[in-house]
């Protein structure tokens, strides 16, 4: 079986946002599927995914202080800068992070981690409204 639905996210603000409940929500077949995969893809060059902690926000705030720090904002040697001083930045956060996640799973479920869920990464100010393909697989 093979499933895609795509998903558009409203717009949030720069930082860690935790979307597992949008996404498990956009797959009314997930709970059919007794083992496969979920590929989650950002169709944007300036946001990302990832998988991290669930719980405590103060990792989602520690992620955004991190990679403002290591990534600054307007640094002096970007020479792409005609969309903004965060336009840059968010590129190269983007591609460290990657613009998919593939998770397992398993009875109907993502068999994510007790303490794991999906995060948009937003690194823009102004990054508007993100779209996610969501392909599903399995039996």
């Amino acid at each position: 079986m093979w499933r895609q639905h795509d998903l558009a996210l409203e717009s949030h603000p720069r930082g860690f946002h935790l979307i597992t409940r949008e996404v498990v929500a956009a797959l009314p077949e997930l709970a059919g599927v007794q083992v496969g995969l979920l590929h989650v893809f950002i169709q944007h060059t300036s946001a990302s995914l990832t998988i991290n902690e669930n719980a405590s926000p103060d990792v989602r705030r520690d992620f955004e202080r991190y990679f403002n720090r290591a990534v600054p904002d307007g640094w002096e040697g970007f020479e792409h800068t005609q969309e903004g001083d965060d336009d840059m930045a968010a590129h190269i956060k983007a591609s460290t992070l990657g613009p998919s996640v593939t998770l397992p799973v398993r009875d109907g479920k993502l068999a994510l981690g007790l303490w794991q869920g999906i995060y948009l990464c937003e690194h823009r100010d102004h990054g508007g409204r993100r779209r996610l393909v969501l392909t599903l697989m399995g039996e």
